[in-house]
C-alpha cells in the first residue's frame, strides 16, 4: 500500500544532515571552516545539518573530502542520498495552497511511524472529515479563500490521511480538549458527522484518542497545540512541531523533546483513558441531538 518502505525527502535530508554533522565533529572541523569549504556561511552548515535545506552534490563532495571520507563506496552512498533528498514529495504539488514552513511538516508526517498530538481548538487534521476540513479551511485571518483554493486544501488533507491506511500504518495518539469537540465548526450537522467519524476511528488499532473534559482543571499543556513525531530510522531524532499563525517551530533538542514528551505522558496518565472515549463521544452526540 501507499507509504510502505517510503522515506520522503524531508526525512532523507535530516538523515544526511545528521550524518554529515557526526562526520564533521569526528574530524574536529568547526561549522565556520565547513562553511568556508563550500563557499557558504556557518548558518548554512547549521541548516544543512538540520535537514532544513536541500543539498548540492558538489557541496556534499567537498564536505566529505574535508571530513576525510575517502572510501569510494561510502562517498557514493552519501551522494546518492543527497540526490534522493532533493526529490520533491507528492505534497509539493499543493504548494500553492500551503505555506513554505508547512512543507517540512508534511514530509515529516509522511515519514513518521508515530505521531502524538495535543489539540485545543480543532479535530486533528488526520482525523477530520472532508466537510469539517472544508469548514476549517474557510476560517482565515486575512483575505477569504476562494472555493477552488478551499477544495485543494481539502484534497490535500484527504491525501494526507492515507498514512493511517498504509502498511505499516502510522500510529496516531491524539489528546483533544472537549471544547474543540463542542465547537460547531461548519454547523451542527458537520460536527455531528465529525463526531460520528471519530467514534469509528477510535476502534482502529493504530488510533488512540483521549478527550480532556471541560471539568478537568488546568494543566501544563494549556500553552497551545503541538505534535511529537517519531520515526523508524535510527538516524532521525524525535521532532516537536509547534504551529503559529504565520510560522512554525521544529524542536529536536533532547531537552525540548523530553519536556513535551513528559507533558503528553501526563495528559495520557491523568485524563480519562482511551477506553472511555467512545462513551464520551456518544455523550457529545446525544447533547447535539437534544
Amino acid at each position: 500500500m501507499a507509504g510502505q518502505g517510503v522515506v520522503g525527502p524531508t526525512a532523507l535530508r535530516m538523515m544526511l544532515g545528521s550524518h554529515l554533522r557526526r562526520l564533521r565533529e569526528r574530524a574536529g572541523v568547526s561549522r565556520t571552516d565547513a562553511g568556508w569549504a563550500i563557499r557558504a556561511s556557518e548558518s548554512k552548515i547549521s541548516r544543512l545539518e538540520l535537514g532544513r535545506v536541500g543539498f548540492k552534490e558538489r557541496d556534499v563532495e567537498d564536505l566529505l573530502s574535508l571530513y576525510g571520507v575517502s572510501e569510494a563506496r561510502e562517498r557514493d552512498r552519501l551522494l546518492e542520498l543527497a540526490r534522493e533528498a532533493n526529490n520533491r514529495g507528492w505534497w509539493h504539488r499543493y504548494g500553492d495552497v500551503t505555506p513554505d514552513w508547512f512543507d517540512a511538516y508534511l514530509g515529516l508526517e509522511a515519514a513518521a511511524e508515530l505521531i502524538r498530538t495535543y489539540e485545543i481548538q480543532f479535530v486533528p487534521g488526520l482525523l477530520q472529515t472532508a466537510e469539517y476540513a472544508r469548514a476549517v479551511a474557510g476560517l482565515t485571518a486575512g483575505a477569504p479563500r476562494d472555493k477552488d483554493e478551499i477544495e485543494r486544501i481539502v484534497t490535500l488533507r484527504t491525501r494526507r490521511q492515507r498514512v493511517l491506511d498504509r502498511e505499516p500504518p502510522l500510529k496516531l495518539w491524539a489528546v483533544i480538549e472537549e471544547a474543540a469537540l463542542r465547537r460547531p465548526i461548519g454547523g451542527t450537522e458537520v460536527l455531528r458527522e465529525q463526531l460520528t467519524s471519530l467514534r469509528e476511528a477510535v476502534h482502529q488499532p493504530n488510533i488512540t484518542l483521549q478527550i480532556i473534559p471541560l471539568s478537568e482543571p488546568g494543566h501544563a499543556a494549556t500553552g497551545g497545540a503541538f505534535s511529537l513525531l517519531r520515526f523508524p530510522q535510527r538516524d532521525l531524532p524525535d521532532v516537536v512541531y509547534l504551529e503559529h499563525l504565520t510560522s512554525a517551530l521544529y524542536l529536536d533538542k533532547r531537552d525540548d523533546v523530553e519536556t513535551y514528551t513528559q507533558i503528553l505522558d501526563h495528559l495520557a496518565a491523568f485524563g480519562p483513558p482511551p477506553q472511555q472515549t467512545d462513551a464520551q463521544l456518544t455523550a457529545l452526540l446525544d447533547r447535539l441531538n437534544h
